[in-house]
């Protein structure tokens, strides 16, 4: 009999399965178990190998190691999983979490900026972090130096999440060891890479996304130009989220970015006060219900004439999904498997804003 969790493990570890292949999967097929035996079939429909599927004993070994870490897995078909993480397409199909997991269920607020802050930007985030904390807002951000530290510093008491780069039991900066255990131990830690993985550049982007996903707003106090704290806003504006600036003054470099997203139509804020004005909650007869994915269900069993005209209109140039089948004339579950069969195949890349591309 199979085991769900190391099912799910080596669907998620295997070359090539993002996180929008592995929801599509689950769709398609019900269970994790159910999807890997249907992956070669899959691949070769879409012109190309099989994938290397992960083996069995490497997922054995990772699950020993969160657990021996005092981790838990959290997944993304699961009912627990964050319902505003869930909301991005991006969302990561597997996270590794120490702490209170309840703490996404209050109001969440990222707050991001720079890692060579000044000195009043920190005591000022960390003000601003106590402040949120005070009226039940749960303070998210990325452990790294700077004006991260000074915001979970600042909530530490009240409910703090870090986000990190690298595997659950890696610290970096390794000056933010014993931070990084208070807030495991105190609120809530949370990384995507597996335990042992060091924090590369790539991963970084990565963790923005999740930062970003998880809050209702994302805070920027000090940020250059050019810097991950702004990423960071600018995944949340693509998320539909609130996004926050402190003003700096014109001279200070660190202070660019955040006067240039208070030009570009972010809110400026002053205080916690600011901040709790802009995530109070919509009447909820102003909202709009949310519209249906494009999920590859059961019933999405395209032939040869549905392929050639969604992989006809595929090239080098990324192109919106929406597009694909506007312009095919293929049900959007139909667009949905012939893109997963190739994705599979490696042929397919998948890029920001539900878009793809042809891969070679």
């Amino acid at each position: 009999m199979s085991d769900p969790v190391l099912d799910r493990l080596r669907l998620i570890r295997t070359p090539g399965i993002g996180p929008v292949t592995y929801v599509q999967l689950i769709a398609r097929f019900g269970t994790p178990a159910a999807a890997l035996a249907a992956l070669p079939d899959l691949a070769l429909r879409g012109g190309g190998r099989p994938p290397v599927i992960a083996d069995l004993r490497s997922a054995e070994r990772e699950r020993a190691a969160v657990e021996r870490l005092g981790g838990q897995y959290w997944f993304r078909d699961e009912g627990d999983y964050p319902a505003l993480l869930a909301e991005l397409d991006s969302a990561p199909a597997v996270m590794v979490t120490r702490g209170d997991r309840g703490l996404v269920s209050r109001p969440v607020v990222a707050m991001v900026g720079a890692r060579n802050a000044s000195a009043a930007a920190c005591r000022f985030a960390r003000q601003l972090a106590h402040g949120l904390g005070e009226a039940g807002v749960t303070v998210v951000s990325g452990l790294a130096r700077g004006i991260d530290t000074a915001a979970h510093h600042g909530s530490i008491g009240t409910g703090t999440i870090g986000v990190i780069a690298s595997g659950i039991d890696i610290a970096f900066p390794p000056e933010n060891r014993e931070l990084q255990e208070q807030v495991a131990s105190q609120g809530l830690l949370i990384a995507e890479q597996p335990p042992g993985t060091e924090p590369l550049a790539r991963f970084f982007p990565a963790r923005n996304r999740i930062i970003a996903g998880l809050a209702l707003g994302t805070v920027v106090v000090e940020a250059a130009p050019r810097s991950g704290s702004l990423i960071t806003a600018r995944l949340a504006g693509e998320a539909g989220r609130e996004v926050m600036a402190v003003p700096g003054s014109p001279i200070d470099p660190r202070a660019q970015g955040c006067n240039l997203l208070i030009r570009e139509g972010a809110t400026l804020v002053q205080n916690a006060a600011d901040v709790l004005e802009m995530i109070r909650p919509i009447d909820a007869r102003s909202v709009r219900a949310p519209a249906s994915r494009f999920d590859a269900g059961p019933d999405a069993d395209p032939g040869e004439a549905e392929r050639r005209a969604v992989t006809d209109l595929l090239g080098p140039v990324p192109v919106a999904v929406d597009e694909l089948i506007r312009q095919s004339g293929v049900s959007p579950a139909m667009v949905a498997m012939v893109l997963l069969e190739l994705e599979l195949a490696g042929r397919l890349e998948r890029h920001a804003g539900g878009r793809v591309s042809a891969n070679g």
